[in-house]
């Protein structure tokens, strides 16, 4: 992908993110957008002080704290996902609809590919409610080799 449509995709992310801030009457403040735009320039997690490493770049006074509540912020939206097993966070580029995400992360590049299976989740959701669980929210990771370190 070349950088300009890099640069188009990530403009056309912020502007849904926007209109959706905009619908749920939630400020997207440009520290919370500067956050959306480090995660949408990358494939794979981003730890949070890596995150808050690049963003004082551009904000020298940004504080732990506020990259932590840019990210509770953008997860809240629905924009992000937090990756459990490495504490990272990742861009949902499907963030227009509530849904359950099934992530393949590379253990070798770190690459994390999101998917999105009904089936899995029904299946889940049914053996969850035989055993009297009630999910609240469903992500599943799975690790192993991506397609390009396969090779």
């Amino acid at each position: 992908m070349t950088q300009v449509q890099t640069d188009m995709s990530v403009e056309s992310l912020v502007l849904r993110a926007q209109r959706i801030c905009d619908q749920n009457g939630a400020r997207f403040t440009s520290i919370r957008e500067k956050v959306f735009r480090l995660l949408a320039g990358t494939h794979s997690g981003v730890g949070a002080y890596e995150l808050l490493e690049q963003l004082k770049q551009t904000e020298p006074a940004a504080k732990p704290a506020t990259i932590y509540r840019a990210l509770e912020f953008l997860t809240e939206q629905g924009f992000i996902h937090k990756i459990e097993s490495s504490n990272a966070f990742m861009l949902c580029h499907h963030f227009d609809h509530h849904h359950p995400a099934q992530l393949l992360i590379c253990q070798q590049c770190g690459h994390v590919e999101e998917l999105h299976s009904n089936v899995l989740f029904k299946e889940f959701s049914s053996l969850a409610d035989a055993k009297g669980f009630s999910i609240q929210q469903q992500t599943i990771e799975a690790r192993g080799l991506c397609k390009n370190c396969q090779n």
